[in-house]
């Protein structure tokens, strides 16, 4: 498979069906779901979530920005698979069809083929391994909005520059998004020294597995409080009301300037669309 044709299917694969551990997260949250109205959500979620199996369409209307994290070999050509990764998208938003997504924000003018400037999004880094490895995630519009910044201390809502502080930033975040971002979420946090590092840090945690655990024991903890304290805000599925408001919180954590304490919380939608795989000798591994 060309490496083009192997990143448009990356993104179909992403943008028409969710990851096994998502869908099977919706449908743990079916089984023990007692309100009536979140029952019905969730059931119009999985069935939306088969048809679009079947028919290999996307999962919701918004395909999202994508958003690449790419790791490569040292000494490979950053430029190269910049190019590659906007030919992929413009390939996928055509054939899947995936919804055009890139506009001008000064015209107001859609490009048309998904691709803009800085868009597809690319974080890029360098490693010792010999293989390529492309993470993604199609971000809707919807959860990026309900996103949420916080420069610690912060009087409004109690928080001092210290991990209870991180707790109620993240509790405020969700309590202030209600269902506008269509739950249950997907939550990540960065805490970070500078407000572009937390944000970019936060969304990296919505790439992990729903059963990893952070490797600091402190921050699993966190992590854990957070999950069962956000699922009792009573928020659930879309916003209905129930016993799911999130699936996961996941905390990633870079030192920080002495003066400064920033905290992002990003949020993933219950259409969670991340997707990844390795480029190796020219050939491609999907994951």
């Amino acid at each position: 498979m060309q490496i083009i044709e192997a990143v448009s299917h990356l993104l179909k694969v992403a943008a028409t069906d969710l990851p096994p551990d998502v869908e099977a997260a919706l449908r743990k949250a079916l089984r023990t779901e007692e309100n009536p109205r979140a029952r019905s959500a969730l059931e119009l979620v999985l069935e939306n979530c088969r048809i679009a199996r079947r028919e290999r369409r996307p999962i919701c209307q918004d395909t999202g920005l994508p958003i690449f994290f790419v790791t490569a070999p040292v000494g490979s050509s950053h430029q190269g698979l910049v190019e590659v990764l906007r030919q992929g998208v413009r390939r996928a938003t055509e054939e899947v069809p995936l919804r055009p997504n890139a506009v001008d924000p000064l015209t107001g003018a859609n490009t048309g083929d998904g691709v803009g400037d800085g868009v597809p999004i690319i974080y890029y880094s360098q490693w010792q391994q010999d293989y390529t490895l492309v993470e993604l995630l199609l971000k809707g519009g919807g959860s990026e909005n309900v996103g949420a910044d916080y420069k610690l201390p912060d009087r409004s809502i109690g928080a001092a520059r210290d991990l209870d502080g991180v707790r109620r930033a993240v509790l405020d975040a969700v309590f202030a998004a209600q269902g506008r971002g269509c739950p249950p979420y997907f939550v990540g946090v960065g805490v970070a020294g500078t407000k572009d590092d937390a944000a970019v840090l936060a969304k990296r945690q919505l790439l992990r597995p729903l059963d990893e655990r952070n490797e600091r024991p402190t921050a699993a903890k966190l992590e854990e409080r957070l999950l069962c304290e956000i699922n009792e805000l009573g928020i659930g599925p879309s916003g209905l009301s129930g016993a799911t408001t999130a699936f996961a919180v996941k905390a990633g954590f870079h030192a920080r300037h002495p003066a400064t304490f920033f905290v992002h919380v990003a949020f993933g939608c219950w259409a969670h669309r991340r997707r990844r795989l390795r480029f190796h000798d020219g050939e491609a591994v999907f994951e």
